[in-house]
């Protein structure tokens, strides 16, 4: 707690309306003021805040941890949930990072006490720490790299044969240029060189064009689920390589027709 109490035992009793707020639901509502004592409405029913929690930033899944209201499970349950029922979720905090197996054992007996089962049944709860929670977002984010990695392949493919196709007509279409200079002396290194440039060029436009719009997406999604997806300068270097890679990978064949060209068969194209 920064300021204000915690909500009593009577308080869980007596279904008060006194809640305690992180500082994400401070600044939002109250901004620089006290919030201790005002009220607040949750689905239209008011709360008087009664305390003010520490400051904890972003939790292990990127999510806010200071984003959060909270308040007696029987005002909940009574006043905004409208039912009597069980818990849907109960949260508990190890000692430390070392304790949590312990801790897991522990709620596990407890558990088993207060469901009044039988050595011989199998639970009927299920109990997740975070170090389980982090290997599954793990082996997740993992399927989701293969996918996303296996669509960005095909998808570099189908753009580098594009630029491939786009050259090919470009020198085509120059082929007359291509005689003139290779007949005042140029060299078939310069204009291997100057379609490469050509088409690195055009890969790279369309590299920077994903980029910009991939920053974009992935502020769109911060705003929309809080979510938070690292933009690493790394990230960004690495798309400008593979943009370089494919414009030379695809444009090589193109460029490479256009330097072997005869200047004489060049100048008599029509």
């Amino acid at each position: 707690m920064v300021s204000g109490t915690i909500f009593k035992e009577e308080d869980v009793k007596n279904a008060s309306k006194g809640c305690v707020i992180g500082q994400t639901i401070k600044e939002e509502l109250f901004g620089g003021l006290d919030p201790i004592g005002k009220q607040i409405r949750i689905d239209k029913i008011p709360f008087t805040v009664i305390g003010l929690l520490k400051e904890e930033g972003k939790g292990a899944m990127g999510q806010d941890q200071d984003d959060l209201i909270i308040a007696p499970y029987t005002t909940v349950q009574n006043r905004l949930h409208g039912y009597h029922g069980g818990y849907d979720m109960i949260m508990a905090s190890a000692i430390n990072e070392n304790a949590i197996d312990d801790a897991k054992f522990e709620a596990t007996i407890l558990m088993r006490e207060a469901h009044k089962l039988l050595p011989t049944q199998e639970d009927d709860f299920d109990i997740t720490t975070q170090v389980e929670l982090q290997e599954i977002t793990g082996n997740i984010t993992g399927i989701l790299t293969i996918l996303l990695g296996a669509i960005a392949s095909i998808s570099l493919i189908v753009g580098g044969i594009g630029i491939m196709n786009i050259m090919l007509v470009s020198v085509t279409e120059r082929t007359r240029e291509i005689g003139t200079r290779l007949a005042i002396g140029a060299r078939e290194s310069d204009i291997l060189i100057q379609f490469l440039i050509e088409a690195i060029t055009l890969s790279l436009v369309g590299g920077t064009i994903g980029i910009i719009l991939g920053i974009i997406g992935n502020q769109v999604v911060y705003k929309l689920t809080n979510f938070v997806i690292p933009t690493s300068v790394s990230s960004i270097l690495i798309g400008f390589g593979f943009s370089v890679f494919v414009g030379i990978t695809f444009g090589y064949f193109p460029a490479r027709k256009a330097a072997k060209l005869n200047p004489i068969d060049a100048l008599r194209y029509e």
